[in-house]
């Protein structure tokens, strides 16, 4: 096996060679869009032999003939079909006792590689988390492919980035082309994949990113094409046209949408919460869920794996109210459990089935209770469709043009923005994550999007403080400090106890004209005794801090337990270097300098 350095050594003539073969790489953004077409053509490459794998599994375990799909199926072969969620548990496990022996870290995604690490992601983590989600679904759980395909098209263009040493902001870049590569390939929808990666990887829209994001997703789409990658199985033709009085039903769908998408999400958490309590090894918790999800699935097989087979056969067959609403809750319930008991992938595509789900249940109760309004089944479904993916995953854009593209119905386009739009408010203002980012924020992350917030961790109080402070003992009376601190020798002094230990802030020229006696002990006047800043403190942390104190300078101590005095930070600079900051990070983005 080759070295790092040896790696480095090849990476760098690899460059230099391409360098002098192709004098256009030499222009950044020329450079930037070659490689966002590499990007997209080996994302799509990749996203087809994934979901073959995936296929093949399907028909070797469960007898799925070829061009049908496990979750089409009407019901199981044979009962004993049932053991097989479980018997890919058993695997995933496997996989979990190897990762914990070779003390892997939490495998970093496109999005908290892009907000933390400046795009940097790691092979390592993108094979692990391809190879576990191929077995998850292979197997039959309740999961989507699309938290693998986003994994290896991003995690092959970080690398791909590093190797051209690009700079920072384009490694982001190029990252998001391939998650819009991967989504592009798997929907066949290059639309839709490229505001995937703006929207969800990306974290903006500008225009300097058109170019490298929208040649990534037709490049990866058309190479899915010409590898027989399946379409997204949504054909709808012969929609009715819509009349004004049907949009503010289907607003109100877009409200039920996002808050099924909450309440979705809390459920997940709340049964991964029920498997962490138990009292058994985590890599036994996927072959419980396994067995959970089998059981289901021998009600309906509906209910396994990512569910391209049953969203088809929903918008193919008209099912009744009840039958609709059965399938929802089968098919909620087993997601849940499968990603609750440890089996990777993600809600990706289980969101757009129960969207649907929801929207047909949607028009069957209006046309009980209001059917003058004349709800189309098919319409209602793609509006809950989006409208629930938009609160679950994030992006109202995307999954707008995921309906464009898959109904090519410019009239139903408006109609499912705007409620896209609503979903996405009420989750915004209510609870304020997408599943990604709230996944995160249970991890202890405070990441809400993909904006790059790196360079504020790496901003801290340690690099930002003065170090050339005055102490004084706190015990100095007020008389002895006036002749030590003449008025205008300083500006603020740092009151200590023995050993260094913190006690307060003294304002020179008010303890000047303080009208106390000379006999006064400065500790009585020092303030901010109980507000300090750790060296290990971000930008924003900080501000908080001050805030909160109502202070313009505090004192930075060695630890919140151990109060010894290292130095003191003004507000007013830190609002300084963080402008400079937000500055630079700013025209990075726009490829300014």
């Amino acid at each position: 096996m080759l070295s790092r350095n040896h790696s480095e050594v090849y990476a760098r003539r690899l460059r230099a060679v391409l360098l002098r073969s192709i004098p256009l790489l030499e222009a950044r953004g020329i450079a930037v869009v070659i490689l966002a077409g590499v990007v997209g053509i080996m994302a799509g490459i990749l996203v087809t032999a994934m979901s073959q794998i995936v296929q093949d599994l399907h028909g070797l375990l469960f007898g799925v003939q070829p061009g049908g799909r496990l979750s089409g199926m009407f019901s199981l072969a044979n009962p004993v079909q049932a053991l097989i969620p479980a018997i890919g548990g058993a695997l995933l496990g496997l996989t979990v006792i190897w990762l914990r022996l070779r003390k892997f870290r939490t495998p970093v995604d496109p999005i908290e590689a892009n907000a933390l690490y400046g795009g940097r992601m790691s092979l390592t983590d993108t094979f692990i988390i391809a190879g576990q989600t191929m077995i998850s679904s292979g197997f039959g759980a309740s999961v989507g492919l699309e938290a693998g395909y986003t994994q290896v098209g991003s995690g092959l263009a970080s690398r791909l980035a590093r190797i051209f040493r690009l700079r920072r902001n384009d490694v982001r870049v190029l990252v998001g082309c391939g998650a819009a590569g991967a989504i592009a390939a798997a929907f066949d929808a290059p639309l839709t994949g490229a505001f995937y990666g703006f929207e969800l990887v990306i974290g903006i829209y500008s225009v300097a990113n058109v170019a490298p994001v929208m040649t990534a997703a037709i490049c990866a789409s058309l190479t899915a094409e010409m590898f027989g990658g399946v379409p997204f199985p949504l054909e709808l033709s012969g929609l009715p046209q819509l009349t004004a009085s049907q949009y503010v039903p289907f607003l109100l769908l877009g409200l039920l949408g996002g808050a099924a998408s909450i309440a979705i999400m809390q459920l997940v958490t709340l049964i991964e919460r029920g498997f962490n309590r138990l009292s058994v090894d985590a890599s036994l918790r996927p072959v419980i869920g396994g067995v959970i999800v089998g059981l289901l699935g021998l009600i309906t097989p509906q209910v396994l794996s990512s569910g391209h087979g049953a969203l088809h056969r929903e918008f193919a067959m008209n099912y009744g109210l009840t039958v609709v609403a059965s399938v929802f809750v089968l098919k909620l319930a087993a997601s849940a459990v499968s990603l609750g008991s440890g089996f990777r992938g993600g809600l990706f595509f289980a969101s757009l089935f129960l969207g649907a789900l929801l929207g047909k249940a949607f028009a069957g109760v209006m046309a009980l209770v209001s059917p003058a309004t004349g709800i189309d089944p098919s319409v209602a479904a793609v509006v809950g469709m989006t409208s629930l993916a938009v609160g679950v995953v994030g992006g109202p854009l995307t999954m707008t043009f995921l309906a464009l593209e898959s109904t090519r119905d410019l009239t139903l386009t408006g109609v499912v923005l705007a409620a896209s739009i609503m979903a996405a408010i009420l989750v915004r203002e209510t609870f304020g994550y997408s599943f990604s980012t709230w996944r995160f924020h249970l991890r202890g992350e405070t990441i809400r999007s993909a904006h790059d917030v790196g360079w504020m961790r790496s901003l801290t109080v340690g690099s930002m403080m003065r170090k050339d402070i005055k102490t004084i003992d706190a015990s100095t009376t007020l008389g002895a400090f006036r002749k030590q601190i003449p008025l205008g020798s300083a500006q603020r002094v740092i009151a200590v106890d023995p050993g260094d230990q913190y006690v307060g802030v003294l304002i020179v020229a008010e303890l000047h004209s303080d009208p106390s006696g000379g006999d006064v002990p400065v500790r009585d006047l020092a303030q901010y005794k109980d507000a300090v800043l750790v060296p290990s403190m971000n930008v924003q942390a900080a501000a908080e801090t001050f805030q909160r104190a109502g202070a313009e300078e505090l004192a930075v101590v060695e630890d919140f337990t151990d109060h010894i005095v290292l130095g003191l930070l003004t507000e007013g600079h830190l609002m300084r270097r963080y402008a400079e900051e937000l500055e630079k990070a700013r025209r990075d983005l726009s490829g300014e300098g």
